[in-house]
């Protein structure tokens, strides 16, 4: 099945099988290794993309679904050169440890920003709820607060 989407602001057309988690048509179809398989089940968040500035968990999100859409990784989270303010408060806050989960928290964080643009401590725990085996937690809600700064700071992002 022929699907085509724009991703990352670029229009792309491939022929895949259309019920093939969108997962595998980005890292293997696409090349795009920066979103992440974690458990398949749609469980861990390691998978996060935005699908119409949706975030959507990419291992359980059938292909055949991203006929027209505009899809986000975490390579197209910046413009250019400046790194979008989730990614700088990454940066700014030293969040990864084994870096692994990081963009799909990237990418949740964005999404709730959003939706959110000046969230609480429970504002972020009730929405990224994304999973860390190195339990990074404390520094990614410092981050997710700072991103929320810096967007104010530059309303563009």
């Amino acid at each position: 099945m022929k699907i085509t989407f724009n991703i990352n602001g670029e229009p792309r057309s491939i022929d895949t099988d259309g019920e093939a988690p969108l997962l595998w048509v980005i890292r293997d179809g696409l090349n795009l290794k920066g979103t992440k398989y974690g458990c398949g089940k749609a469980a861990c968040g390691a998978c996060t993309i935005h699908v119409d500035g949706m975030q959507v968990r990419s291992c359980s999100y059938p292909a055949k679904f991203a006929e027209g859409k505009e899809i986000t990784t975490i390579e197209g989270l910046s413009q250019g050169d400046n790194l979008h303010p989730v990614q700088q408060a990454w940066i700014d806050e030293v969040v990864p440890q084994c870096g692994y989960c990081q963009p799909g928290f990237m990418m949740a964080t964005a999404a709730l920003l959003k939706e959110i643009p000046n969230p609480t401590d429970e504002d972020i725990d009730n929405n990224i709820i994304n999973v860390c085996r190195c339990a990074t937690y404390y520094r990614m809600r410092k981050a997710i607060h700072k991103a929320a700064a810096l967007a104010k700071q530059n309303p563009s992002e």
